[in-house]
């Protein structure tokens, strides 16, 4: 568990909080396009993780394959998960456009994954996270994709999820 400060009450009396926010998010490429180029991989990851920390936020795992991302991270409260996607599509996207390192890359698809995670399955979906390569030798993104949603109880429009 992560603790706040105590805060100052009318009798002036210490209150503590105490919270913890475990969020899985995936995004992928536009048209879930092989764009992001695994010799770069650890520099996109890395950039990613910066923009958490400068959210106030803690990364516990990020990877990936060439077209879609995952990323396990507690969110600070004041931070709306809208806004932390936002920066994070838009900042690497810009940054890996910048950098030379990603000439297929075009964009972030519309949209994204994201939900809660019990802590007591921290280390399930870290390992999880950490073996999308061998994963996606047997399950294909779309797939995985769709069974997140399932396996979190999000109804969804086929229409609209690619």
């Amino acid at each position: 568990m992560k603790r706040n400060r105590g805060e100052k009450t009318k009798n002036n009396k210490s209150m503590n909080s105490y919270r913890q926010f475990l969020f899985h998010i995936v995004f992928c490429t536009y048209e879930r396009r092989n764009t992001l180029s695994k010799d770069h991989h650890e520099e996109l990851y890395k950039y990613l993780w910066g923009v958490i920390k400068n959210h106030k936020g803690v990364l516990y795992r990020v990877n990936g394959t060439d077209n879609h991302v995952h990323i396990l991270c507690d969110l600070n409260p004041n931070i709306l998960m809208a806004d932390l996607i936002k920066d994070l599509k838009v900042g690497s996207n810009k940054w890996m456009k910048q950098s030379g390192n990603f000439s297929k890359f075009d964009s972030w698809a519309e949209g994204y994954f994201a939900a809660t995670c019990s802590f007591k399955d921290k280390e399930t979906i870290i390992n999880y996270i950490k073996n999308q390569n061998e994963h996606h030798k047997k399950v294909v993104f779309e797939d995985e994709y769709r069974a997140l949603l399932r396996e979190h109880g999000i109804e969804w429009d086929e229409k609209y999820i690619f």
